[in-house]
């Protein structure tokens, strides 16, 4: 199988939560698998309370119930410990830049960290899977690896899954991929976004657009200078926080 080339660690990670919902959701279970340059793994696993019932639904997925975390920190126990342990790497996920990025940056303004995601590269391994192949994480796993998933939605499974798909990846497609992080970091993203949630994105020109609502692929500046009363009602409006944060950069950086 196929052997990372790295200029730094490359981190796997993936959460369980208590629903799909970027803004309202919240952490129960936390892998992170950090991929060092000489392909060195290194592997942790934190337990969360989420502060709120974990609904029946997402305890049928993954398993983890309300008594399971019942003595568990919050997350705000652990954002600095994971700030620290995710610095100075890249990040990789399954559906992760529409889902596990945006989440855990959530979560850790939540907690009052400001974790940098910017200038980071991420690489999202369902998006390679889906532009190649088209299929589900446990398909893949079984598609590329030639084995079943087992404890599929454990956080640990699914992100070593995630890993070993990758690796496999570059062994199958030897012509399509190269094996360099900021190639499948820019394969792997449809959109280049400012705010991972996708609400802020990049045009052809390297200008920020918005992606929603009446200024739909508009220039986010050009806004900002002709329409006072949009940046107020995005900040109190039920976007993300890390949306908020970087319009708010945005913002300040035209002063």
């Amino acid at each position: 199988m196929a052997v990372l080339r790295l200029e730094r660690p490359l981190c796997f990670f993936d959460l369980e939560t208590t629903g799909i919902q970027v803004v309202h959701d919240r952490i129960v279970e936390l892998c992170i698998v950090k991929v060092m340059p000489d392909n060195e793994r290194r592997s942790k696993v934190w337990r969360v309370n989420p502060g709120r019932p974990i609904p029946a639904a997402a305890s049928a997925i993954h398993g983890i119930s309300d008594e399971m975390v019942a003595n568990c920190p919050p997350f705000s126990a652990f954002a600095k410990e994971i700030g620290e342990y995710l610095d100075g790497c890249d990040l990789a996920g399954f559906n992760s830049n529409k889902f596990d990025i945006p989440l855990l940056a959530e979560e850790m303004l939540r907690a009052n960290v400001d974790f940098d995601f910017q200038g980071r590269l991420a690489i999202d391994v369902q998006n390679i899977f889906h532009r190649l192949e088209e299929r589900t994480l446990s398909a893949a796993y079984k598609f590329y690896c030639g084995k079943p998933l087992e404890n599929a939605h454990t956080a640990e499974a699914d992100v070593l899954a995630t890993l070993e798909v990758l690796e496999a990846q570059l062994d199958r497609y030897p012509e399509q991929l190269e094996n360099d992080v900021r190639f499948l970091a820019e394969y792997s993203n449809r959109q280049k976004v400012v705010d991972f949630a996708g609400f802020i994105a990049f045009d052809a020109e390297g200008q920020e657009i918005f992606t929603f609502g009446k200024h739909k692929g508009r220039r986010v500046r050009e806004i900002l200078l002709n329409d006072n009363g949009y940046y107020s009602w995005v900040m109190n409006a039920d976007f993300p926080l890390y949306t908020k944060k970087a319009l708010a950069q945005i913002r300040q950086s035209m002063r």
